[in-house]
């Protein structure tokens, strides 16, 4: 990996290798934020919010003198109108593949940049329809572990594909890491990608 340039304040591996993918140093901070809801606060705005208080946080934490860009990141699946969160047992991970089952869902990502002078949010919005899922293929995928604390309950970049009969937007952002946004955020901050 080229030598870093940016801190990533997620432990997502997913948006490790985003970032790899387009060539883009970084080191990983762990930040630990609030990730309620505000009253009244629509799916928009608190992705974007977390994005920048999970950017912000990492900025905060660094020592005196560092001043590289923190990139944050959230993501967010709503299906009919109901925010999915990240299921952390069976139950739940099976009741939300069997709202999304045979329908379409819309995956909310926002991706921040701080540093010092300036800070930025970009949100990106992808349609993502599944196609019928059989009770006991949703136990098998449930029982892969792959749903296990994932925005929807599925990883679209791993078995969750075999459910996904159609996607209008941002593969990249599906996955928790928006490409094109983000390296529109870099390129604001000067770090180029392809122009480094």
């Amino acid at each position: 990996m080229s030598e870093y340039r940016i801190y990533l304040a997620s432990n997502s591996p997913r948006r490790r290798e985003l970032l790899d993918q387009i060539g883009v140093g970084y080191r990983v901070l762990r930040v630990d934020v609030d990730e309620s809801s505000r009253p009244g606060e629509d799916v928009a705005a608190l992705v974007q919010r977390l994005a920048l208080v999970k950017a912000r946080a990492g900025h905060a934490s660094l020592p005196a003198g560092d001043d590289k860009p923190v990139l944050g990141a959230d993501t967010l699946v709503v299906c009919a109108g109901r925010m999915m969160g990240k299921p952390h047992e069976r139950a739940a991970g099976l009741a939300m593949l069997a709202a999304l089952s045979g329908r379409g869902h819309e995956v909310l990502t926002a991706v921040a940049l701080v540093n010092g002078q300036q800070e930025r949010v970009l949100l990106n919005r992808s349609q993502v329809r599944f196609r019928e899922i059989a009770p006991a293929e949703a136990a098998a995928y449930w029982d892969s572990g792959e749903p296990l604390d994932k925005a929807g309950g599925y990883a679209i970049q791993g078995l969750g594909a075999v459910f996904v009969a159609e996607l209008s937007g941002s593969y990249s952002g599906v996955m928790g890491l928006p490409v094109f946004e983000t390296a529109q955020l870099l390129n604001e901050f000067d770090i180029g990608v392809l122009n480094p």
